[in-house]
């Protein structure tokens, strides 16, 4: 297997889909691509995200110097029900390929296959499905390399210092945050000094579920010193729930992902590091191999998006890993 590596950056904007009902029920192939259809569908993990963003700024760059466009629908939370017929409606009008990021790596395979069934080329960005046999190339981070750096990261500052560290977690089933979780658990081992403060839990993706669990944490384990949280919507979370119990800076915060409020926190002391990822360039690289795979020339099996470490002190020489809000 052939990886290709780059450096990783921030999110994309995205509209809500509607569209329902089964494709490719007859179990068709759909024949040939059709060599006219520019096409490309965008199917992010959620609206309105600065990562989100970021990807379909690249996507849809690249596309239109490739003559190709880019149609993005993304649900309204990161929710397999919600993306289902997202991607479903996709029979109604098929593109000519789909890049996706499923909001499950098992829930979301049938709906992809039957979409795959009609002769779309699939290509997975960011996330990625258990079942490697339905996209033809998987865009993404190293989530589990991102997790150990993340875990090295706050080991370097919190020094000799003794005590507990709380992973937050996204939702179970979801590739990267599970992977980094996984990753920062397996470094934090390395550190004799740092220990877990149970296993990783899990936020939902909703901030005020990750607000929660640190008031929690906080009052359950005394010797709390650091909180790795691996999501902005996590982080964002936690930084709300260090700042209401007035700990913020008193228990280091290593957040995933580099998003404007992020950024904010990081430049302000809520945060003391970010680990950030190039989602416009998992964007472009996603436009790039679906169009090749169209073409019928060579396509990426995979590609890995190496991250960054961002802290206060080195975060003006790494502005461009900041995420954006618009293209």
């Amino acid at each position: 297997m052939r990886t290709t590596k780059f450096v990783a950056i921030a999110a994309v904007l995205v509209l809500s889909a509607c569209g329902t009902g089964q494709v490719g029920e007859d179990g068709s192939d759909g024949g040939q691509p059709d060599p006219d259809n520019k096409r490309l569908a965008l199917v992010p993990g959620v609206q309105n995200e600065p990562f989100y963003i970021s990807m379909q700024c690249g996507a849809e760059a690249e596309a239109k110097s490739l003559g190709y466009t880019v149609d993005t629908n993304a649900p309204q939370k990161f929710d397999a029900t919600l993306q289902e017929p997202i991607v479903t409606g996709l029979g109604a009008d098929k593109p000519a390929a789909l890049l996706i990021a499923p909001t499950d790596d098992v829930a979301m395979t049938e709906p992809i296959r039957q979409v795959k069934d009609l002769g779309v080329t699939i290509v997975e960005v960011d996330t990625a499905l258990q079942d490697r046999s339905l996209a033809v190339s998987t865009i993404t981070s190293n989530n589990e390399e991102g997790g150990r750096l993340a875990a090295q990261t706050l080991a370097e500052l919190a020094g000799d210092k003794e005590g507990s560290v709380l992973v937050l977690d996204t939702i179970a089933g979801t590739s990267t945050t599970n992977a980094r979780a996984q990753g920062f658990l397996d470094e934090l081992a390395k550190h004799p000094n740092l220990k877990p403060a149970g296993e990783a839990q899990f936020t939902q993706n909703e901030p005020d579920q990750a607000a929660s669990k640190v008031t929690a944490a906080l009052a359950a384990t005394p010797d709390l010193i650091g909180i790795f949280a691996t999501n902005l919507n996590t982080g964002e979370g936690a930084a709300t729930g260090l700042r209401n119990a007035g700990r913020t800076g008193a228990v280091t915060l290593v957040g995933f992902d580099a998003s404007p409020s992020e950024v904010d926190g990081l430049r302000a002391g809520e945060f003391q590091a970010l680990i950030a990822q190039d989602p416009a360039t998992i964007g472009k690289e996603g436009v790039r191999q679906a169009v090749a795979a169209l073409k019928g020339e060579t396509v990426e099996r995979d590609i890995e998006a190496p991250l960054v470490a961002i802290t206060k002190d080195n975060m003006d020489q790494n502005e461009k890993y900041f995420y954006k809000t618009s293209c």
